[in-house]
């Protein structure tokens, strides 16, 4: 069932991902960069909100889905690789300026939180 609380996080999720795609055809690509992760955590903290899960910090939110989603094969154990490493790339956009970061990293990201979104979708 899904609830009021874990509809709103989806559309998190759906305008966080609308918002990276703005800026990518609007030519800011590098900017772009942070946003996947923001829909990527968006849908894992409603996937833990499914089972009643509830986390108040990124970490923790982060090694739960990879514990409860991941290691149990209910979903392609992918996404927690992409999630964590979209949120290594948040951070160096954020606070290293993006210096390690290429629009392809920025790109890549973006995908990453489509198919994402596919699977949590099916």
């Amino acid at each position: 069932m899904i609830t009021t609380e874990i509809r709103e996080i989806l559309n998190y999720a759906q305008e966080s991902h609308e918002a990276a795609k703005v800026m990518i055809e609007s030519g800011f690509i590098g900017f772009s960069a942070a946003q996947p992760y923001y829909t990527m955590f968006y849908l894992a903290e409603a996937l833990l909100l499914s089972k009643r899960m509830k986390f108040s910090s990124h970490s923790a939110v982060i090694a739960a889905y990879g514990k409860e989603f991941s290691k149990t094969g209910l979903l392609d154990p992918k996404f927690h690789r992409c999630l964590i490493q979209a949120e290594d790339r948040s951070e160096e956009r954020h606070y290293g300026r993006g210096r390690n970061m290429t629009d392809e990293d920025a790109l890549e990201s973006f995908q990453w939180a489509e198919e994402f979104m596919r699977a949590v979708k099916e």
